[in-house]
């Protein structure tokens, strides 16, 4: 006799169906697995054993075997622990085998039988409501899993609230979706002094999800622009939450059990490596693109990242999505994220300041942005430069508009934003637009498309610049209110694309 659960395999953010046959046959005792499993699926065993003995259930004096159907594809985690066991459960008519045939289970299994959270548990919820089966998980790992409203999730403490489950003894209740309250920032964008450009560069790349590149002396305000960004960003729609958590929940970050609307915002030291900025690893994990999905990911110091690194950011900014190849797996991970890049303008970082200039002005700064391609530096929309705050000035009251002011302008550019692109599959904000989109919705009048030409013309704009030209004035107009890209739109555009492309 055979008796079958169900699993999942991940390969990235997709979970692929796994059987789970147990066979029992006379023969001296055994407990074998099969199926391609790698060192934590072999070790189930031993923990499964110990996990029944806790519970006063012997295994029969026969050859168990486990079968991880399709046998060649790799199994690779501890969530394997629960399904094995239900499988094995079912086989010994502990529990029913129609149970266990309409459940995709995960969960690891500790030695008194408790279970453990494991990652993924949101991914495996999509993959059971394909397959129309309930989920059952770790107790800790069902308020993500909750979130699929297409399936019913049942979270267990241990293995035994799963047979006093599957046997009407003490029925499970379905979990709840679990959302993460995030805190109260006490950020203000107001809390920065001056650099009133640079504040609304910000805005505009909020609004339309544009990268930034900023320019600027040590302590001009590069970073702390940047730490405010989060407050003026809309939150996640279900949509978006539900695709970042999915790349989270396999990365094993998420927080409390629950979904979180609020952006990511990622922050990697410049001495990371390409797994951890591109993803990859033994296990072909996410890596800070990704899980920058929908978020910001912030380059601070971006010269002294390694170029390799800086080089492979190119297809990512461009497709919104990267392919980490493995001998043993091809996964792909999106990750349109919104790049807020940061630089001196030299090594020393005083080549702007007077009081302060080097001798080797202005082949410093030739040397130390040359070490951003001219590729790279084309795909960045807005690029800017920050100048020192005077010490005077710091004593000077808060000015400007505050965040939650900025926050509603750039909510409302993203409403019509959402409206314009409904029907369009893929497309969710201006930076996204592309081909036709683009035409229709940023054919600029005959004055922007004089100015057009003549930028062109005069400092060499390529294709794909004068695409990202359109998009960003398509961006302010959007900020406006106005229905059509008019010449100050275009011209502010071009302002902020030309900020600093003579240094770098």
């Amino acid at each position: 006799m055979v008796a079958r659960a169900y699993t999942v395999a991940f390969e990235g953010v997709e979970a692929h169906q796994v059987e789970v046959q147990c066979a029992l046959a006379p023969g001296l005792p055994a407990f074998a697995i099969v199926g391609l499993p790698d060192k934590a699926v072999s070790e189930a065993r031993d923990r499964i054993r110990a996990a029944l003995a806790s519970m006063a259930i012997a295994l029969p004096s026969k050859r168990i075997t486990i079968n991880l159907s399709p046998a060649d594809l790799p199994k690779e985690g501890s969530h394997f622990d629960l399904p094995i066991a239900v499988a094995l459960l079912a086989a010994l008519g502990i529990i029913p085998e129609d149970a266990s045939e309409s459940t995709v289970s995960l969960g690891e299994l500790s030695l008194d039988g408790s279970l453990v959270g494991v990652t993924g548990a949101l991914p495996a919820a999509m993959s059971a409501a394909e397959d129309d089966r309930m989920l059952l998980c770790p107790a800790v790992s069902s308020p993500e899993a909750a979130w699929v409203a297409a399936t019913q999730v049942i979270g267990a403490a241990s293995l035994a609230d799963v047979v006093r489950h599957y046997t009407g003894q003490s029925p499970l209740a379905p979990s709840k979706p679990g959302e993460v309250q995030g805190e109260t920032s006490t950020l203000d964008l107001r809390d920065v002094k001056g650099q009133e450009r640079a504040k609304r560069a910000l805005e505009i790349a909020a609004a339309g999800r544009h990268h930034l590149f900023m320019v600027g002396s040590p302590g001009s305000g590069k970073s702390m622009l940047a730490a405010r960004l989060p407050t003026i960003l809309p939150p996640m729609s279900p949509t978006e939450a539900l695709e970042t958590s999915m790349i989270h929940s396999v990365a094993g970050i998420l927080e409390q059990g629950g979904i979180s609307r609020a952006r990511p915002f990622r922050e990697p030291h410049h001495s990371a490596s390409m797994a951890a900025i591109v993803g990859g690893g033994r296990r072909a994990q996410p890596g800070e693109i990704s899980l920058a999905h929908n978020g910001v990911l912030f380059m601070d110091e971006m010269p002294e990242f390694s170029r390799p690194v800086l080089e492979t950011l190119r297809q990512p900014i461009e497709t919104g999505q990267v392919m980490i190849a493995r001998a043993n797996a091809h996964v792909t991970y999106p990750c349109k994220f919104m790049l807020i890049a940061a630089a001196n303008p030299c090594r020393c970082g005083h080549m702007y300041d007077p009081s302060q200039a080097c001798a080797r002005v202005p082949d410093c700064g030739q040397d130390y942005l040359g070490r951003l391609s001219g590729p790279l530096m084309d795909r960045l929309d807005l690029r800017i430069e920050v100048p020192p705050v005077a010490f005077r000035d710091l004593d000077l009251p808060n000015d400007g508009d505050t965040s939650e002011q900025v926050a509603q302008r750039v909510a409302a550019a993203r409403d019509l934003q959402t409206d314009r692109f409904e029907t369009h599959d893929g497309i969710r904000v201006n930076a996204d637009a592309h081909g036709q989109a683009l035409e229709e919705i940023a054919t600029p009048d005959a004055e922007g498309r004089a100015l057009l030409s003549q930028v062109a013309e005069r400092f060499g704009l390529t294709a794909r610049g004068y695409h990202r030209v359109l998009r960003v004035a398509r961006t302010i107009a959007d900020l406006e209110g106005a229905e059509q890209i008019r010449r100050p739109h275009l011209a502010e555009a071009i302002s902020f694309r030309l900020s600093t492309s003579q240094e770098v």
